[in-house]
């Protein structure tokens, strides 16, 4: 069934296909319709001599054998001749001479009306045949992916301590530069090309806008107050703190280095720190492992651990 995700610019849309594309190890076709024209899609009618007919000869981008997902982007962008162009291939999955093969599914993406961007009202047959999602941002998951895309543990510190700093979009705000899960992948890109510092703030703002950037650059420098994290899962102790921003990047900082470095020794080492820290940053640092596939249930620490916080698990 046709698939229509909804959402804000900058949130991901267009990434989540394409890595469930590639976790299936099926194909993976982006079109970008609003940059098309009507004949982009059906093709370019030519004479046959045998039938005396015009025929359409099909463009070659569109998929002839196998399976994947062909992922009409900013679909409501387009003209309303491409969105037309579009019917017959979603509806019927052909256009022209050419038909969609089988195994290939039909996904849509757009951002909404009231979100600043070119869109244009989609006709109700044609939004009657898409199943519909509207998709939001959720930080954990956001977290998660970090954690698996070894993003800047500065930047995920910083998101775990400040929230609403992930997305911070305004559809009423004519402000270029803001927020998104998108930018914030532009801001690990401009830390680790090692960027001159003078330049650092200007480039994030560009990024992220000016009062996030002076927010995360304020915070990254707690960083230089933290434990040696490489010795807590050496020996599995160390210094503590009770500044909240500081136990935020420590907490990050501690789960980043086992996702780099997962021993038995290191792992209970780090449970045995943990023992000690604040309870509401001990079980985020649990969690966190977890979601990222830590198997700890065989710890005799995590079991003395559970006994610890057990109530607030519960």
């Amino acid at each position: 069934m046709p698939t229509f995700l909804w959402g804000a610019p900058g949130i991901g849309k267009s990434s989540i296909v394409k890595q469930i594309a590639k976790d299936k190890a099926i194909g993976f076709i982006d079109l970008r319709l609003a940059l098309m024209d009507p004949t982009d899609l059906k093709g370019i009618p030519f004479y046959d001599k045998e039938s005396h007919t015009a025929l359409w000869a099909p463009p070659a981008f569109l998929p002839r054998e196998g399976e994947g997902v062909l992922f009409l982007d900013e679909l409501n962008s387009a003209p309303p001749s491409v969105q037309a162009s579009a019917y017959q291939l979603i509806l019927d999955r052909k256009v022209g001479e050419y038909e969609l093969p089988k195994g290939w599914a039909i996904v849509a993406a757009g951002n909404r009306e009231g979100d600043r961007g070119v869109t244009y009202r989609m006709p109700s047959p044609l939004a009657n045949r898409f199943v519909h999602f509207e998709m939001e941002v959720d930080v954990n998951d956001w977290r998660y992916w970090a954690y698996q895309n070894s993003v800047d543990e500065r930047i995920i510190s910083y998101i775990t301590f400040k929230n609403e700093h992930l997305f911070t979009f305004d559809a009423k705000s004519d402000v270029k530069s803001f927020a998104t899960p998108r930018s914030w992948e532009y801001v690990d890109s401009i830390l680790k090309s090692n960027i001159k510092e003078e330049l650092l703030l200007d480039c994030l703002s560009g990024a992220i806008g000016r009062e996030v950037s002076v927010g995360f650059l304020s915070f990254a420098k707690v960083m230089n107050k933290l434990p040696d994290i490489q010795a807590i899962l050496a020996s599995g102790s160390g210094e503590y703190s009770d500044e909240v921003d500081v136990l935020y990047a420590l907490s990050t900082g501690l789960v980043s280095a086992l996702l780099k470095d997962n021993t038995k020794d290191n792992l209970d080492n780090l449970l045995n720190y943990s023992l000690e820290l604040k309870s509401e940053f001990a079980v985020m640092v649990v969690q966190d492992l977890q979601r990222n596939g830590i198997n700890m249930e065989h710890s005799e620490v995590f079991k003395k651990w559970v006994r610890k916080f057990a109530y607030l698990l519960a």
